[in-house]
C-alpha cells in the first residue's frame, strides 16, 4: 500500500510568544484537500523529537497547541497540532452528520489517513528527530491516535487523554468494533509505550472504560487518575508532558534506525 502523504504551504511563522520557539501556521495539502495544522519547534541545533497532536469532539488545533503542546515544547520537543474534519478551520455550515452512518464512518476513515499523513510529513522535516516521534491524543483524539499508532510503527510513543474502551452503551457496539476497536488496536502497539491520564469523576470517557482498554495493553503501560472531570488538570497535562519526553528520549539509535530504516 502507498504511503499517505502531504505537501506543506507555510501561512506564517513567528517566534511563540514568551519563549525561542518557532510557531508556523501551515496548510498541509493532499490533492484538493486543505488540512490547517499547528506547528512548535524548540530552538535547537540538532533535529527534536516530535509529537502528533489530535484534539477532542469540538475542540480544534489550538487548545491542544497552548495546552500539552506548549508543555512538550518547553521540554524540546516539537508538536504539530491538526483541525480533524468537521472541526476548527474545517468548520463548515451544515453540521457533523449524526444522523448519517456512511458519512459519519467516511469522516473517521479521513481523519485516519490525514493523522498518518501527518506522521510522514512530520518524519521527513530536517528538523525533526524521525526516530522519535509520538502521538498525543484528547478524547475522541485518543481514539484517532490509537488507531494512528496501531498502523504506524514511525510512531514509537502513545499518550491518551480520558481516552478508553467503547462504552457498553454504543448502539451496534459489535458493527461499531468493525470500524473502530481500541481492544484490538491496543493489542498492535507491540512493546511500545502507552499512557493513559484519565479522571476518576469523568461522565464521557468514564473510569471502567479506561480500565478495560489499560488491561488490554501489553507492557510497557502506565495508567494515571487525576481527581477530576473530562479536561485534564494543569498538574496532568505537566506530568504527561514530562513521561512523553522521557519516552521519546528514551529511544534507542539502533531501535530507531529500525522503524525509520
Amino acid at each position: 500500500m502507498r504511503r499517505p502523504y502531504f505537501a506543506a504551504a507555510i501561512r506564517r511563522s513567528t517566534t511563540a510568544k514568551g519563549t525561542r520557539a518557532e510557531e508556523r501556521v501551515l496548510d498541509l495539502v493532499h490533492g484538493a484537500e486543505r488540512v490547517p495544522a499547528t506547528l512548535l519547534l524548540p530552538r535547537t541545533d540538532r533535529p527534536s523529537p516530535a509529537a502528533l497532536l489530535l484534539h477532542g469532539f469540538s475542540s480544534n488545533k489550538e487548545r491542544m497547541t497552548q495546552s500539552v503542546g506548549r508543555a512538550l515544547m518547553d521540554r524540546g520537543v516539537a508538536t504539530l497540532a491538526l483541525d480533524l474534519p468537521f472541526h476548527g478551520e474545517r468548520t463548515r455550515s451544515d453540521e457533523i452528520p449524526y444522523r448519517n452512518p456512511l458519512a459519519l464512518v467516511s469522516a473517521w476513515r479521513t481523519a485516519v489517513q490525514e493523522a498518518r499523513a501527518a506522521v510522514h510529513w512530520l518524519a521527513a522535516q530536517p528538523e525533526i528527530d524521525a526516530a522519535r516521534i509520538g502521538v498525543v491524543g484528547y478524547s475522541l483524539g485518543g481514539f484517532l491516535a490509537l488507531m494512528t499508532a496501531s498502523e504506524e510503527e514511525l510512531v514509537r510513543v502513545v499518550t491518551l487523554a480520558v481516552a478508553g474502551d467503547l462504552p457498553d452503551s454504543t448502539p451496534y457496539l459489535s458493527l461499531v468494533r468493525r470500524a473502530v476497536d481500541p481492544l484490538r488496536a491496543v493489542r498492535k502497539l507491540t512493546g511500545r509505550p502507552l499512557l493513559l491520564v484519565n479522571g476518576r469523576r469523568d461522565r464521557t470517557t468514564r473510569p471502567e472504560q479506561a480500565e478495560r482498554l489499560f488491561a488490554y495493553a501489553e507492557e510497557p503501560k502506565r495508567l494515571s487518575w487525576y481527581e477530576g472531570g473530562h479536561w485534564p488538570l494543569h498538574t496532568a497535562i505537566e506530568q504527561a508532558a514530562e513521561w512523553t519526553t522521557r519516552q521519546l528520549r528514551a529511544i534507542s539509535v539502533e531501535d530507531g534506525r529500525r522503524q525509520v530504516g
